[in-house]
């Protein structure tokens, strides 16, 4: 028993010391971004503070809205060859349609049950937060999930530098490139409710958009995992996320918090945080840049063609 204790006890300091380890190597990155940080925080925590003052929580649910939208979409699609049903898709503004999105045809039947899981969820968040807004609730705008050299997909890939000029990547065509093409959007849906988080007064919401919050995180860490996973075979599959997250990181401003897959020392990295262990927020307008693939203060382009619907539509000038 004693043996087996003694046992315990030192596996137990192994991985505190792992943990420790892994808070000393994010301390040293936030030391050696300095002023970055600092500029980060400025970003993420002053602007939400400031518009909460003007903004009302159903504009921040129909923020969220349009997000939900476009991964209600893609997954819909990607897992069961159809999009969202009509009755989903009105309200104010301007109706968009969704051009492109197709089924998977899925080798890996994990992979396939993801999908259908994570589909089923981002269309109840969908019906969700358009019950709770009522008549105020956007319409879907125009959404942009379509294979072509000037989609939004080859455009975000071209960015990351994972095709060439003239080169399509499509995120219906294997496993792989569903995995990354979801990559895109999860950790920033994460990042946008932990933003969108002092904006939002009602209590009720902020305990809904917590657990939306919490399911997209999950999301997340299958999406990280499962990539993880195929990436030590295919160590370039690993490398795409790293910069897919690259990418993600030059349009939404100076600082470098943005983490793709690739391993920590002898640590896994599922989980993108910072050096307490919290993961990272993003403004509004820092999460419209990625949408609209543009690093300047724009109110369309990228996956969403018209922008969004809604009074949050700008994106951030970086």
């Amino acid at each position: 028993m004693q043996d087996d204790d003694d046992l315990t006890l030192e596996r137990l300091r192994e991985q505190g010391e792992k943990r420790k380890q892994r808070r000393e190597f994010f301390r040293a990155l936030a030391a050696v971004a300095g002023v970055a940080g600092g500029m980060q925080m400025a970003m993420t925590i002053s602007p939400a503070n400031a518009q909460s003052a003007s903004l009302t929580d159903a504009d921040v649910l129909n923020f969220a809205l349009n997000l939900e939208y476009l991964e209600a979409q893609f997954y819909s699609y990607a897992a069961l060859g159809v999009g969202l049903s009509n009755a989903d898709l009105s309200g104010t503004g301007s109706q968009g349609v969704v051009s492109g999105g197709r089924q998977v045809n899925f080798s890996d039947q994990t992979v396939a049950q993801y999908a259908r899981e994570i589909a089923a969820d981002e269309i109840a968040h969908v019906r969700f937060l358009r019950q709770q807004l009522g008549a105020s609730a956007v319409a879907q705008p125009a959404i942009d999930i379509g294979v072509s050299p000037n989609s939004a997909f080859s455009a975000a890939a071209r960015a990351a530098g994972l095709i060439g000029a003239g080169e399509t990547f499509d995120p219906y065509a294997s496993d792989e490139n569903f995995l990354l093409g979801a990559f895109i959007f999860e950790d920033v849906g994460v990042t946008a409710y932990k933003g969108a988080a002092p904006l939002i007064t009602n209590k009720t919401y902020l305990e809904a958009a917590a657990g939306i919050l919490a399911v997209e995180a999950y999301h997340a860490a299958i999406v990280r995992t499962t990539l993880y996973g195929k990436g030590i075979a295919t160590p370039a599959l690993r490398t795409s996320t790293d910069k897919i997250s690259d990418a993600r990181d030059s349009l939404d401003g100076a600082s470098d918090l943005d983490q793709g897959i690739s391993p920590i020392g002898s640590a896994s990295n599922i989980v993108p945080l910072d050096s307490d262990g919290i993961a990272y927020s993003r403004t509004t307008g820092q999460v419209l840049n990625i949408a609209y693939l543009n690093k300047t203060a724009v109110s369309s382009g990228g996956f969403f063609p018209s922008g969004v619907n809604g009074t949050i539509r700008t994106s951030a000038a970086n």
